[in-house]
């Protein structure tokens, strides 16, 4: 019987961590775009990210997507570190609102509430436009229905004489109040929700150890606090694959926290008596249904009052932050690693969407780097600049060939989850884009190995109008990808196709022009066949070269035809 009491226990807190990450995903997908917007115009000062950081976290009921959010932005240099850690602050205060919902849930019973949600979310799944709903109404059924299945669950650990009296045991060797008591169930609270990824699931579970009497006041309120280093983890374990300034906002998430841990434990018995106060419970006469209440403002109350002292600290932090967190000592731009996507730990697909776009816009802007160096390759006279310049380019035609690989496998991955037609059609899109991009890079180096070639020959040399002719070629081709980088990094509603497509016909009909006059000038005897041909190849790849811009930009605007 005690083991299926334990794992009736165990099934509990998983469907209660199953219904939060449906209920935050579902949010995250109805709003995602304008939860994004609002993170990133209202972050003018430290007082309104704040707001915004409360805000978000309150509508998707979870601060670690916020933080992943923000991170996120931080990577993508959509937010500035000064800004994300005001908003970090702000998540603080909003995961409060879990907190109080895990309390409510517990003191009544809302079970009369949760079959009905079921039935009508299965239907509103059923009907395509209103499946985010629904799956929302699940989530929120299967979170109430989890912590009444945890409470039932409780009680029956409490009344099973042998699992009880093993967990009373173990928490009475900690009973005494003293600094070591605290500071073990203070990391036994942050293992917990280290392993469990929710800190909401173990805020729940704090809650009906307290409520069942198998713990005391004091060591609930130390795993709460445990709780909330614990969920500062998630953050810095996606960050470590991030740029500089990402890991900064994680370790600025777990360095607030970490803070106000220590300045609440040298004032825990005043704190404490200031928030029973505040809820009216008598820690003299204790009611074990009331403490679900007691921890929930307890957290409230914590976690205002840091954010308040420390938000006018901020500009500190940032400059403590930063001394501690040091730039990586790499050659980013020549060693290969995606600055954008990162490894992380639930992150919903709204937000792998956002980072897989700025990976592209990174790939996009490699590109015309390395047609940069193309044209430099076509002039350069020094032999041993020669070698380098052409050895850079042959590495990263290998970088393009493993970032289409690494992005696509990325996308594979999201496309695995529960996704909105719309989300589907941009990651479509976007295997699209990292398709034509990663053909630029091959006709980028298709150029240098002609070149190369030429050059290595040492008895084939360009003419004064061929020289002419490829840079007007060239240029033709970098205004065609920086128009395509121009959309790539701004808004498609405000891109004109029409300026990408006259380019494009103006490198076909001068490539055709060019043909003509290379085949009149090889018959004439200005060069030789052999120099016409290796010309004629140069001209022709960067014709192919357009195209593929054309297609990226296709891709990226949702065309499929060529405008005339």
């Amino acid at each position: 019987m005690s083991i299926w009491i334990i794992f009736k226990l165990l099934g509990s807190l998983a469907l209660l961590m199953f219904g939060m990450k449906s209920m935050s995903e579902s949010i995250q997908k109805l709003a995602g775009p304008q939860l994004r917007h609002l993170l990133a115009s209202m972050t003018g000062n430290r007082f309104s990210a704040m707001l915004a950081g409360v805000f978000v976290t309150a509508a998707v009921q979870s601060s670690t997507a916020t933080t992943l959010m923000t991170v996120s932005f931080v990577n993508a240099g959509l937010l500035t570190l000064l800004q994300a850690i005001s908003v970090i602050m702000g998540a603080h205060i909003g995961t409060t609102v879990t907190a109080w919902v895990m309390s409510l849930g517990l003191a009544f019973d809302v079970t009369c509430l949760v079959y009905p949600a079921f039935f009508f979310g299965i239907i509103l799944i059923y009907m395509k436009s209103r499946r985010i709903i629904g799956d929302f109404l699940f989530g929120a059924a299967f979170l109430f229905l989890g912590l009444f299945t945890l409470k039932e669950s409780g009680f029956g650990v409490a009344e099973d004489a042998g699992v009880s009296e093993v967990i009373r045991a173990f928490f009475s060797s900690f009973s005494e109040a003293i600094f070591l008591n605290s500071l073990f169930l203070l990391l036994t609270g942050t293992m917990l929700t280290l392993c469990v990824q929710s800190s909401a699931a173990i805020m729940a579970f704090t809650m009906i150890l307290c409520s069942t009497g198998l713990t005391d006041l004091h060591q609930g309120i130390m795993l709460v606090l445990g709780e909330n280093i614990g969920t500062t983890i998630t953050s810095n374990i996606v960050a470590s694959g991030a740029n500089t300034q990402a890991r900064r906002a994680a370790f600025a998430h777990l360095l607030v926290n970490v803070v106000g841990v220590v300045w609440v434990m040298a004032v825990l018995p005043w704190f404490v008596q200031l928030v029973c106060g505040l809820v009216g419970y008598d820690t003299h006469s204790p009611r074990s249904e009331r403490i679900p209440v007691v921890l929930a403002a307890f957290h409230t109350c914590f976690n205002i009052c840091n954010t308040l002292l420390l938000i006018g600290l901020v500009p500190y932090i940032e400059r403590l932050v930063c001394a501690v967190v040091t730039p990586r000592n790499v050659e980013e731009e020549e060693d290969f690693r995606l600055h954008f996507i990162t490894s992380g730990i639930m992150k919903t697909p709204e937000l792998s969407v956002l980072e897989a776009h700025k990976e592209i816009e990174s790939f996009a802007g490699r590109m015309q780097r390395m047609f940069g160096m193309v044209c430099e390759l076509l002039v350069e006279k020094d032999e041993q600049k020669f070698s380098k310049l052409y050895e850079r380019i042959k590495k990263y035609e290998g970088i393009s060939d493993n970032m289409e690989i690494e992005i696509a496998k990325y996308l594979d991955q999201v496309s695995d989850a529960h996704l909105s037609d719309e989300t589907k059609a941009k990651i479509r899109a976007m295997l699209r884009e990292i398709s034509e991009l990663e053909s630029i890079g091959d006709s980028c180096y298709n150029m240098a190995r002609t070149i190369h070639r030429k050059v290595k020959g040492k008895k084939e040399h360009f003419t004064k109008s061929q020289y002419e002719h490829l840079h007007q070629m060239m240029n033709l081709t970098d205004n065609a990808l920086s128009q395509m980088n121009v959309l790539m990094q701004g808004r498609k509603e405000s891109f004109d196709m029409k300026h990408t497509f006259n380019i494009e016909h103006e490198i076909n009909n001068y490539r055709n022009q060019l043909k003509r006059q290379n085949i009149m000038d090889v018959n004439d005897h200005k060069y030789t066949y052999a120099v016409g041909t290796i010309y004629m190849d140069i001209i022709s790849e960067c014709e192919k070269l357009g195209d593929y811009v054309v297609n990226v930009v296709e891709a990226r605007m949702g065309s499929r035809q060529k405008q005339a």
